[in-house]
């Protein structure tokens, strides 16, 4: 129950990009803060958690990990100013930046990171992360500067995953890492901290100024809370906001406009219908998936809900070095959904949609609210799947009620190593596998993927992976999107260049290197 309610929380943060020109100046005098201050247009967050949940674009404000990632999404020092990795007992020693203090004053040591990694490895928290770490066999903290992780077998992604914000044992000792009172007054060492939380309104910001980095070039920020799509593009029209991501449709018409600046951005993040395996209807159906797979028109979705933005998507893998192009892709084929459908021994009905075994072949598909693009593409694509006799239809709950749904318009992705959002996902019972899918070749491909940090072995080992998924599919993949970020044209230091996450998280990167220009 506690890994649906982190995954809840998660999906509950739908954050957040080639430059074009931006009416008069957005921002400024009519928003909450004017000066040198950025507003931002948010998602709502219930809590700030970044051990248990993932996505939240504020943590990586708040928090810091051992590592972090450069604009090129490489992985480089934070916290940790040096490490060493010893191969025969496969154990990471790193060495930490001194005289760092938490947000309240008191010194960072290693003991927090230690901290840290046992809370989300203990199976009893619930963290969807736990998978990422699942390795690790014994910590060791040889001082208040030097910690070491000797691992059970290798983790070529390990480096990536100590990207994990650190969160600080000295307030969170005791506590119950779902509910502590901590997550709604984080306390971190980032180069911002928490000022006010209105709930429901906004989250503020300031910076710190003996933020170890170097003090940011921005005093506020403010999350504004506009969960709404919709109402987050009226916002960005009225002047309230400085930067928000946009739907494609909202973001175009603020091209060629006086005061902003337009960023299309690359992201690893896919959208594509997830089929819940727990829901007895797959268990008699699980035969039709391809048909469904078929039946998606994904350029068709792209031009009219993206226009034009966006890449047709087969894998979880298309952004990633270790792509196979090579897999079935299931391109769109309502002639072969349709033989797959007879073939399973479903008749065509009176209605025009299939039968079997005396019920209509059909399925709900599930989408957040106010995610604008989601509710787009599911329902363009229940359109296409009626057209070749699947019977679909598009939910909208205030609250998904993952247990017992049929499918969910789902979003996934990652820019960093091969092993993020595919082990944790796909793999069976795993943390972040809310389907719960279960593939013994899946299993071993990416298992054997991440024992190893060679490149040979690890492109075979997920281009297994990748064609075992294909051929026994987790989901209909249907497209990865662009990220359509409108800024004040005021704001100076953005990478249009990065590639970025999922709900396009990873914009803030380099937010110490930012400015706000009268």
């Amino acid at each position: 129950m506690r890994k649906v309610l982190s995954f809840l929380t998660a999906l509950m943060m739908l954050l957040s990009l080639s430059a074009c020109a931006g009416f008069a100046a957005p921002g400024g005098k009519e928003n909450d803060g004017g000066g040198n201050t950025l507003v931002y247009g948010s998602g709502d967050y219930t809590r700030i958690n970044p051990a248990m949940d993932e996505h939240g674009e504020i943590n990586i404000l708040i928090f810091n990990g051992l590592t972090a990632h450069n604009g090129e999404n490489e992985v480089i020092p934070c916290l940790a100013k040096s490490w060493e990795f010893d191969k025969e007992s496969s154990s990471y020693t790193f060495h930490l930046e001194e005289n760092v203090k938490w947000h309240d004053g008191e010194a960072f040591t290693a003991d927090d990171v230690k901290f840290t990694i046992e809370s989300i490895m203990n199976p009893e928290n619930g963290s969807e992360n736990a998978p990422n770490y699942e390795d690790v066999e014994e910590i060791t903290v040889a001082d208040d500067y030097t910690i070491t992780f000797r691992l059970a077998a290798p983790n070529a992604a390990f480096l990536d995953y100590m990207t994990m914000a650190v969160l600080p044992e000295h307030l969170l000792s005791g506590e119950d890492m779902q509910e502590s009172d901590f997550f709604r007054s984080p306390v971190g060492t980032g180069p911002y901290r928490l000022e006010s939380w209105d709930t429901g309104q906004a989250i503020t910001l300031v910076k710190n100024e003996e933020y170890f980095g170097g003090e940011p070039g921005i005093d506020k920020i403010i999350f504004r809370i506009v969960p709404d799509d919709n109402a987050k593009a009226l916002q960005m029209e009225a002047g309230e906001l400085d930067l928000a991501l946009l739907t494609p449709k909202d973001a175009k018409s603020f091209r060629n406009r006086d005061g902003y600046t337009c960023y299309e951005m690359k992201t690893s993040d896919y959208r594509g219908i997830l089929f819940n395996f727990q829901n007895p209807y797959w268990t008699e159906n699980r035969d039709i998936i391809p048909a469904v797979c078929y039946a998606v028109d994904r350029q068709a979705i792209i031009d009219a809900v993206l226009l034009g933005q966006g890449l047709k998507a087969y894998g979880p893998l298309q952004r990633n070095i270790y792509n196979n192009e090579e897999v079935r892709h299931y391109d769109y084929n309502p002639q072969k959904a349709k033989e797959v459908l007879e073939a399973c021994g479903c008749t065509m009905g009176g209605d025009g949609f299939y039968e079997r075994n005396g019920e209509t072949v059909g399925f709900v598909i599930s989408v957040g609210a106010g995610d604008q693009v989601r509710i787009d593409i599911a329902q363009a694509a229940a359109q296409q799947l009626g057209e070749v006799g699947i019977k679909c239809t598009v939910d909208i709950p205030a609250k998904v009620d993952w247990g017992s749904q049929m499918a969910y318009l789902i979003g996934w992705g990652s820019p960093f190593d091969a092993d993020d959002h595919t082990y944790k996902v796909f793999g069976t019972d795993k943390a972040a596998n809310y389907s719960g899918y279960s593939n013994e070749l899946v299993d071993r491909y990416l298992t054997e993927a991440r024992r190893t940090d060679d490149p040979k072995v690890r492109k075979e080992a997920y281009h297994k992976f990748q064609t075992a998924l294909a051929n026994d599919p987790a989901y209909a993949f249907i497209c990865y999107i662009d990220a359509d970020y409108v800024a004040a044209s005021r704001i100076q230091g953005i990478n249009p260049d990065t590639v970025m996450g999922h709900h396009g998280v990873g914009i803030f990167w380099n937010v110490t290197e930012w400015k706000m220009t009268e």
